[in-house]
């Protein structure tokens, strides 16, 4: 594997070609796949994104119409009382961290961008408690612009098919973006995402099932249990 330099991380042709073919396989299993969390628009995504921190998708899914209803925009939010939003996103944990962490999203909003959700990475990640992975969630599926948000299945799988060789989330994704032409880079993350919930497990990966298993350079290789 070529050896990422401190700039923009340099892969031979084989390598990107090899990177394509893993895509290619897991886009067959996958070839209609978007985030799990319900929303009409990039102000709710980005609010059930940070809910979702964790806890499942299920879990935000069951509050967000009570929230959305009872706050619908950022203004309505920012100006809420935090102890009954924290009785909305109770179920979802960590309630008293997440409630300050949207109510602080919303007035960021407010104060910087007018209410607007921006469109673009640097100004998302102006926003308090918002990071590369959840801009980049709302900018690939909101607008389908080029993102790739790199969570933990991300980096499990893509490290073990030796596709990089970090573990730090921002040079995952710039050997990612490296690796794809950047028409790709939106179609990436829900996908290995999925894959990792249901074949490439953190603690249990099927492997016998895995249409990886080529390629994939993880060395406790799982055999399918026994009857």
């Amino acid at each position: 594997m070529a050896k990422p330099t401190k700039s923009t991380p340099e892969f031979s042709t084989e390598e990107k070609r090899n990177a394509s073919v893993i895509l290619n396989r897991i886009a067959r299993r996958y070839p209609d796949v978007g985030t799990a969390l319900e929303y009409s628009d990039a102000w709710q995504l980005l609010v059930a994104t940070v809910l979702s921190a964790q806890t499942t998708d299920e879990n935000v899914n069951k509050v967000l119409p009570f929230l959305f209803e009872a706050y619908p925009t950022a203004e309505d939010l920012a100006g809420a009382n935090p102890e009954a939003v924290e009785r909305i996103v109770f179920s979802t944990g960590f309630y008293r961290q997440k409630t300050k962490s949207i109510m602080t999203l919303a007035a960021d909003i407010i104060d910087k961008y007018d209410g607007e959700v921006p469109r673009d990475l640097d100004n998302l990640v102006k926003l308090r408690g918002v990071g590369r992975k959840t801009a980049s969630v709302v900018l690939a599926e909101v607008w389908n612009t080029p993102a790739i948000a790199v969570d933990t299945h991300v980096k499990r799988v893509m490290h073990r098919v030796g596709l990089t060789t970090h573990t730090d989330p921002e040079k995952v994704e710039s050997d990612l973006k490296a690796l794809y032409p950047k028409n790709r880079w939106s179609g990436i993350s829900m996908r290995v995402i999925q894959f990792g919930r249901d074949v490439c497990d953190a603690k249990r990966p099927r492997c016998w099932e895995c249409p990886l298993a080529d390629r994939c350079q993880y060395p406790d290789k799982t055999l399918p249990p026994t009857p």
